[in-house]
């Protein structure tokens, strides 16, 4: 509703006086009159009707023809009252002052004539009224860069806006590059002379009333420039549907981009997951466990530096396909079917077998390396034991091939058979310790230890050593034996010493051994059973002792016989094993520190962990209710998601200082933690988990503000969508499945037949998944309110933008077009082939159907 109000200062009446009337006569023409004087010549309301017709095209009631006051005052009301009636409210206007010849009221009523008929109906991108002409004036003197349109007064005062827009749309009119600045008063002339020469607008102004006023009347520039604006109505008419064109094209390359931006992430994400499967899956073992290592910390750096960028792109790539569609929905498009391989679910699909693969991959890792540090266990305990064995065998064969026996007297026989006796009995005690080899040497090749060869060839040499000794002890013993028929007295006390020479050389070299034998645990109760029993063994030590001072006895009265029975070295052990003792005490000591190191380690993982897996596991639930919940408008929601997001992109230092302490119990060749039931791979998978769904609840929300802009929906309706949608999403997982959809839709008032429900579910579900998401049943339930643009209005605006033919020119669509839409059209219309086709006519029928899906591009 326009009112109509005069200027409270001193009006310019002569200025105004001649404005408007050119401005009536450029109508009334049409009809074969004109005015004189626009203060008497509407007095009698004839000509004011008349002129109400032909700016309106409508008929008023028959005019009173009479010439008394009482005719013309009626006359002038019908015509006050079809102003009225088009929705102009008149303020201080009645039929008496225009009668009267009142100037000040018969010019405010022209220009209400002039507001509602010449200015109102302006609309420039949703503006209307002034605003639209002044950004319609705007718009069309930009390229002059010595021009700026800001108002409806001194903007024009040079004359250069005048000509510009002459230029602009009749550019053969002016020489408009000779004009100056400086010179107002050519430009204004030559302007207003070309207009009424040419374009049929009559001179409303005189540049001498422009130029010699500090400040122009704004209605009257205003007037004259609306004229301006109807003389080109055709050109505007161009331009909207350029509007158009433009605008339906800007959405198609924006689809279009985002289009290609998905099939190149999509692209690179599964070149990616296609080269990083083979190395998980490569569970080709290394031969050393520093190799295993380095194995396990190149994992380490996939899993904290290579892969967590790929789980936020999969995320974005997931973000930008829902974006994508629901502005494909929006502006009427085609769902977007991406290249062959290249849907979301292939995507899904192959993150999945990366997964898979991963999965096995750090606990065969992990199983290697403990299978590694087993064999070098092994390895060295077969080591230490073939060394002392081999050291014990060193001049036993040589020993067992002599033939003193052969020259000996009945004492020496008698020696002999003791000391042949004696080694016999430590020949029988070594057997434990060869098979203890062998079985060491099996293990090691059951465990495919890399050296096996040499260990196997080890082993073979001490076991084909064993057997030689074995026959040469027989075949002495054979020997000797027989020369004992010959030999009737030994010395008891050699077969004494003997007897307790042996055990206890035996016992010496056991202690030695397993003085030195190495160890591995993994718990404090291990190496606290270790400590239990190596102070057992020290309390044994007096006892040995005795024993040792016992054979020193013997070793004292016959050392005849101690050097030729060899039995010094077996006293001698006893020192040696003291040595070891302390060696040993301090090795118990070192690995209890380290397991209660260990110890330390679990539990510091632990306590992180038990906290980290909560948390994260609350922060899922949490974004859930948000997602599902109706608290506030979408905005509010979408801010509180986003500071959710900000707190848990916050956590992240968390989460790394966990992975660092998972690291120290990975070095430290920690396999267990009973303190805790979350792993650092549980924690790395919700942690990845949390961050995708609150990207995606981010994305939903945002979509969502998408459509309720595009479509017009109030918040009152999105709750009621919401609301419909909670209550049938009986699992609470965001999702309908199709049965619980049937009976929303049903429950809402729909008359389902199958055909219809199959009809509505291609649309809501295009991929076949068998679900509805929030976002496609909001869609939906909207989807027939949308103002969204249709191929016919695009084909329409291309016929404008052809003058009304079948077909446009490549030189029709660069000048009404920017370059690049321009380009982007000329580069995908097929030429046309109609009858009426001239050389390079492009197809625009074929290419706006095919922007809706309805062909191909």
């Amino acid at each position: 509703c326009l009112t109509a109000q005069l200027h409270p200062q001193t009006i310019f009446f002569s200025v105004f006086s001649q404005t408007f009337t050119a401005w009536c006569n450029s109508h009334l023409r049409k009809a074969g009159t004109q005015i004189e004087n626009i203060e008497e010549d509407f007095r009698d309301g004839l000509k004011l009707m008349l002129l109400l017709e032909v700016i309106s095209g409508e008929r008023l009631a028959k005019p009173e023809r009479g010439k008394m006051r009482v005719h013309k005052i009626s006359n002038v009301n019908k015509a006050l009252d079809f102003i009225a009636s088009k929705g102009v409210k008149l303020v201080s206007i009645g039929a008496e002052e225009i009668v009267d010849g009142n100037a000040k009221m018969t010019l405010g009523m022209i220009w209400t004539i002039i507001l509602r008929f010449a200015i109102q109906d302006i609309s420039v991108e949703e503006t209307s009224a002034k605003e639209g002409l002044l950004l319609w004036c705007q718009r069309k003197t930009a390229p002059y860069k010595n021009v700026n349109i800001q108002n409806f007064h001194i903007s024009w005062k040079d004359g250069l806006g005048f000509c510009a827009l002459i230029h602009r749309h009749r550019p053969e009119l002016i020489d408009y590059g000779k004009l100056r600045k400086d010179d107002p008063m050519t430009n204004l002339n030559t302007a207003f002379d070309v207009a009424e020469k040419y374009l049929d607008i009559p001179k409303m102004l005189d540049a001498e009333d422009i130029v010699g006023t500090a400040r122009p009347d704004e209605k009257a520039i205003m007037t004259y420039v609306s004229s301006f604006y109807h003389a080109f109505s055709g050109a505007q008419k161009a331009e909207t549907a350029a509007n158009r064109i433009c605008k339906v094209l800007a959405v198609n390359q924006e689809n279009e981009q985002l289009m290609e931006d998905y099939e190149k992430l999509a692209s690179d994400l599964l070149e990616w997951i296609r080269r990083t499967i083979p190395w998980l899956e490569n569970r080709m073992p290394e031969n050393t466990m520093q190799a295993m290592q380095q194995k396990l910390e190149d994992f380490r750096d996939y899993r904290r530096l290579h892969k967590p960028p790929k789980v936020q792109e999969k995320c974005q790539l997931e973000i930008n396909f829902n974006t994508l569609q629901t502005k494909l929905r929006l502006s009427n498009r085609p769902a977007f079917m991406p290249s062959e391989g290249k849907m979301v679910s292939d995507i899904n699909n192959a993150w999945g077998n990366l997964e898979g693969a991963e999965k096995g991959y750090e606990e065969w890792l992990l199983n290697e390396i403990r299978r590694l540090e087993r064999l070098d266990h092994l390895a060295e305990k077969f080591r230490q034991k073939a060394a002392i064995h081999e050291a014990w065998t060193e001049g036993k064969e040589d020993m067992l091939q002599k033939r003193d026996y052969e020259t000996a007297s009945l004492s020496e026989i008698k020696a002999l058979l003791k000391k042949h006796e004696a080694f016999e009995s430590d020949l029988a005690a070594h057997q434990d310790r060869v098979e203890q080899i062998a079985a060491i040497a099996q293990e090691l090749n059951e465990l495919d230890y890399y050296d096996s060869p040499s260990v196997n060839a080890r082993c073979q040499r001490i076991c084909d050593q064993w057997d030689a000794l074995g026959a040469l002890t027989q075949k002495r013993s054979e020997a000797l034996q027989r020369t004992e028929k010959l030999l009737e007295t030994i010395d008891q006390l050699y077969l004494e010493f003997a007897k307790r020479a042996a055990p206890f050389n035996n016992w010496m070299e056991g202690a030695m051994e397993d003085l030195q034998d190495t160890f591995i645990v993994h718990t404090i109760e291990e190496i606290q059973g270790l400590s239990t029993a190596h102070e057992q063994f020290k309390a044994t030590l007096p006892e040995a002792d005795k024993e040792r001072q016992a054979i020193l006895g013997i070793h004292n009265e016959i050392a005849k016989i101690v050097q030729t029975y060899h039995v010094n070295m077996a006293v001698l052990l006893l020192t040696h094993v003291r040595q070891l003792v302390p060696q040993r005490d301090q090795a118990l000591i070192e690995e209890h520190a380290r397991q209660q190191n260990n110890e330390r380690l679990r539990r510091q993982f632990a306590n992180q962990a038990n906290v980290i897996g909560p948390w994260i596991q609350n922060k899922m639930e949490e974004i859930g209710r948000i997602s599902i919940e109706m608290h506030g408008t979408l905005e509010d929601q979408l801010t509180h998601l986003r500071q959710y997001e900000k707190s848990i992109v916050n956590y992240k230092p968390k989460i790394d200082q966990l992975e660092g302490d998972h690291q120290l119990i990975q070095e430290a060749l920690i396999f267990d933690n009973k303190h805790t039931n979350y792993t650092m791979e549980h924690i790395r998978v919700g942690w990845e988990q949390l961050l995708t769904t609150i990207a995606r609840t981010i994305n939903e929300i945002e979509n969502q503000i998408l459509t309720r802009d595009a479509k017009g929906i109030s918040q009152e309706q999105l709750n009621e969508f919401r609301a419909s949608f909670n209550h049938f999403d009986r699992k609470r997982t965001g999702i309908m499945d199709a049965e619980d959809f049937k009976t929303c839709l049903i429950s809402m008032g729909y008359n389902l037949g199958e055909n219809e429900f199959s009809r509505i579910m291609s649309i809501v579900d295009p991929n076949r998944m068998g679900i509805v998401t929030f976002q496609a049943f909001i869609d939906f339930m909207s989807r027939e309110t949308a103002d969204t643009d249709t191929a016919d209005q695009v084909m329409a605006s291309f016929k404008v933008l052809a003058g009304d033919k079948n077909y446009i020119l490549a030189d029709e669509l660069r000048r009404e077009l920017p370059p690049d839409q321009a380009d982007y059209c000329i580069a995908r219309m097929a030429p046309y082939t109609g009858p009426d086709g001239v050389p390079g006519a492009l197809d625009y029928m074929s290419f706006s159907t095919a922007l809706y899906g309805e062909s191909d591009l």
